[in-house]
């Protein structure tokens, strides 16, 4: 008798979307992304009430993956900057999971899984994202970096890369000047990390207007969903 296939339910958590789908175990989705918003400045039970209502919109899986934007360790929310609630620190997200689909769980970060489904696996690969905030992972020869974070730190004018290029800054600028700072920013990068590939990736590197070096490329927002199932691949 032939093994069951198994099905991940990835879930992408991002600062104004939640989004989902199924994937087989090769990483194709059984069925179109279902997105609702994030319960942003609410209790995380908010949150992981509207992952089970996802859930339910999809076929059957089993086990979970999620991405969360913040530092997770061992399916334990340690920050969460962007959903402004202080439940959220120490909150065992894995666990909760668990109880809801009594499925086995896996957490990362957000980012970390897109630069899983997004990376060759040689070199040194810098996977930023731009949306809500600015998120970053650093991997060397496929291996993440740990404790690396770009987005807090000094870009121009004594302020950061996230403060500079975040959906507020997007909104307050415009779409014109932001393209002129994330273009500097992109210069800058080289500078401090000596990356061999740069991947952009969230839900506004579609608001991209110039052109790229062959050393970067814009990653599908899928990624975040995609790299469910490498979570799954690279921690067996």
């Amino acid at each position: 008798m032939s093994r069951r296939r198994l099905r991940t339910l990835a879930v992408d958590v991002g600062g104004t979307g939640i989004k989902a789908s199924v994937l087989d175990e090769e990483g194709l989705m059984q069925a179109e992304r279902v997105r609702v918003a994030t319960p942003v400045g609410r209790h995380p039970s908010h949150a992981v009430a509207a992952v089970v209502g996802l859930a339910r919109r999809l076929p059957r899986f089993d086990r979970v993956s999620v991405g969360f934007p913040g530092v997770v360790a061992a399916g334990r929310v340690l920050t969460a900057p962007n959903l402004r609630h202080p439940a959220w620190l120490g909150f065992d997200l894995a666990a909760a999971m668990r109880r809801r689909f009594g499925k086995p769980t896996r957490i990362a970060n957000d980012v970390t899984l897109q630069g899983l489904a997004a990376i060759r696996g040689k070199g040194v690969e810098l996977i930023v994202t731009l949306g809500t905030g600015v998120g970053s992972a650093l991997y060397v020869d496929g291996l993440l970096v740990p404790q690396f974070g770009l987005g807090h730190h000094h870009f121009r004018k004594g302020k950061t890369y996230d403060v500079e290029l975040n959906q507020r800054a997007l909104e307050r600028i415009g779409k014109k000047r932001w393209n002129r700072r994330l273009k500097q920013a992109i210069a800058s990068l080289g500078g401090l990390v000596h990356f061999d590939r740069l991947y952009l990736g969230g839900g506004n590197a579609r608001y991209i207007r110039f052109g790229l070096d062959t050393r970067t490329t814009v990653i599908s927002n899928e990624a975040g969903i995609r790299g469910g199932i490498v979570l799954w691949q690279s921690s067996a």
